[in-house]
């Protein structure tokens, strides 16, 4: 089943196995409104029903990877009543729980800057390659108001006391600090980011891809089990995975000192 690709706000394409999403108002910077979050929510849901795609790629058109809400927006915003209000922040936390639900490694390419909600985006990815000079910054508190949705998800990626600073005073910090933080896992300069990309791309290739999505299922699940849950759970996941194809494939290969069929694939990509 192929996703749509008839988008206003975004961008998205499949080459191969490899899906990328790209958000596309770079006028304003890819600044969030109700139709690009929208728009963004109906492909993560949708692309949780792929099994054929091995990676999804996340980035940004223009100058920045989002600035936030956009200011047509918010100035809606302040109109709204506190019912419309919550209704408004659930669609917000429903796009982020949407992203973070995707089976498949999310890449987030990330450059320029990274405001507010964007970061709720930056922290669902798997992996993050973040241009050197971007800027990023938790905006929300210079406005009144708190970066309280992505709050969930920020401090399930990131240590409360290297972040808490950052989201309290809503100072600008640097890529360097969400590397420091784990917000950010891999630093290129602007020159250098698309073969970065392409090399972390390739090294997500080089794995199972039944294994990574279920590596990626119990790195998420993991650490909220009871001992007798994780005892449940990982034998049974290692036990599947070793008689399935892919992993009497991988075993096999591995032995027999040749590659095995889903390396194979990747490469004639």
């Amino acid at each position: 089943m192929k996703m749509k690709t008839d988008f206003q706000w975004i961008q998205y394409s499949e080459a191969s196995d490899v899906a990328e999403l790209r958000l596309n108002r770079p006028d304003v910077r890819n600044a969030f409104n109700p139709e690009m979050i929208e728009e963004l929510t109906f492909v993560f849901k949708n692309i949780t029903k792929r099994k054929d795609l091995r990676a999804l790629v996340l980035s940004g058109e223009g100058k920045s990877f989002c600035a936030g809400a956009d200011l047509g927006w918010m100035q809606e915003m302040v109109k709204y009543s506190l019912a419309k209000n919550k209704k408004d922040s659930e669609k917000i936390f429903d796009l982020f729980q949407a992203l973070e639900d995707c089976p498949m490694p999310v890449l987030g390419v990330v450059h320029g800057a990274a405001f507010g909600g964007a970061l709720g985006l930056v922290a669902c990815c798997d992996l993050v390659l973040m241009e050197e000079g971007t800027q990023l910054c938790f905006s929300e508190v210079k406005l009144g108001i708190a970066p309280a949705v992505i709050s969930h998800f920020v401090l399930k990626k990131v240590s409360r006391g290297l972040v808490a600073p950052w989201m309290m005073s809503g100072k600008v910090f640097s890529a360097v600090d969400a590397q420091r933080m784990g917000l950010a896992h891999f630093l290129a300069s602007a020159g250098e980011m698309a073969n970065l990309q392409k090399t972390l791309l390739n090294q997500l290739g080089e794995a199972g891809p039944q294994a990574t999505r279920e590596t990626k299922s119990l790195i998420k699940e993991i650490s909220n089990m009871k001992k007798s849950q994780a005892r449940a759970k990982t034998t049974q996941v290692i036990a599947k995975l070793r008689v399935s194809v892919e992993g009497q494939d991988g075993l096999r290969s591995f032995l027999e000192k040749k590659s095995p069929e889903f390396k194979s694939r990747w490469r004639s990509r």
